[in-house]
């Protein structure tokens, strides 16, 4: 079972606060004396040191002068930026509207070789047709207030899928068979979405796999996530995208999709399953 998606961030942010306290007892300070030098209360000291408040950067300028290690507060600010961007909210990367973050994932994908995605609620990024892209990127923009830059962001959208015919890329895409059924937009934009991926599945480069209904399961349905070759997995939750990059982590996220991997049919009877969905549209 991959860990709490929030786990990464937890540990980011202690060991961040293990360097304040380190930094702390090779000065010889007590927590009382770095107070005193900052001019904060003892409480403060100890929820820094604790991870119970991540550190600002005037908090680590503060406390690495009052430790005389005024040279070490860069790489402290960017530890701790590291563990802030590890848990980032949807409302925060789309606060200037969706068309920045489509075009974000660039560098990314194309230095990704190997990309593994398990879908368990939407068609793959990767994957959409512009209908399909318009008519979901419309409903996120809808429910979370966001500036209306839908077709700009779509039009980044399917730029960045270049690399599904492009570059030395490999993907392994699995969706629940549900995934096939959900209806975002109208039947013609399912009906176009569900006949391109009938048509993509013939890439040599992808593996498209659908998880039966009927399948017996192993492993439960978890949020959606992608890793990308073996060094980091994104999960998506309702408010806000998680970045996993603690080897630990990025393991279970692979153990987890191989056992999705398990569970899907792949060639013709995934093939018909999404057939079945095309002739289920009203």
């Amino acid at each position: 079972m991959p860990a709490s998606p929030s786990s990464s961030v937890q540990d980011a942010r202690k060991a961040v606060a293990a360097r304040l306290r380190e930094m702390r007892r090779d000065a010889g300070l007590s927590a009382k004396a770095v107070a005193s030098r900052t001019g904060w209360y003892p409480s403060k000291v100890s929820r820094l040191e604790n991870a119970v408040t991540p550190p600002s950067e005037a908090d680590v300028h503060a406390w690495c002068r009052a430790c005389g290690a005024e040279g070490q507060a860069a790489d402290l600010i960017a530890a701790t930026r590291t563990a802030e961007d590890a848990y980032v909210e949807w409302r925060r990367l789309q606060r200037t509207g969706m068309r920045r973050l489509q075009e974000s994932y660039v560098p990314l994908f194309e230095r990704t070789r190997v990309f593994r995605v398990y879908c368990s609620n939407v068609i793959p990024g990767l994957l959409q047709t512009d209908a399909y892209a318009h008519a979901l990127l419309s409903s996120i923009a809808h429910f979370r207030g966001t500036r209306n830059d839908i077709s700009e962001a779509v039009s980044a959208r399917m730029e960045r899928s270049h690399v599904i015919r492009e570059g030395n890329h490999r993907f392994a895409l699995l969706v629940e068979e549900g995934v096939l059924r959900h209806r975002v937009g109208d039947a013609a934009a399912m009906a176009g979405q569900l006949g391109y991926l009938l048509s993509v599945m013939a890439l040599p480069s992808v593996s498209l796999g659908v998880i039966p209904f009927t399948a017996e399961r192993s492993m439960w349905m978890t949020e959606t996530f992608s890793v990308y070759d073996e060094e980091q997995a994104q999960v998506e939750l309702l408010t806000a995208q998680v970045n996993v990059t603690a080897p630990s982590e990025v393991r279970q996220y692979l153990k987890a999709f191989g056992e999705f991997a398990g569970l899907a049919v792949y060639g013709a009877a995934a093939r018909a399953r999404i057939t079945a969905a095309i002739d289920a549209l009203e």
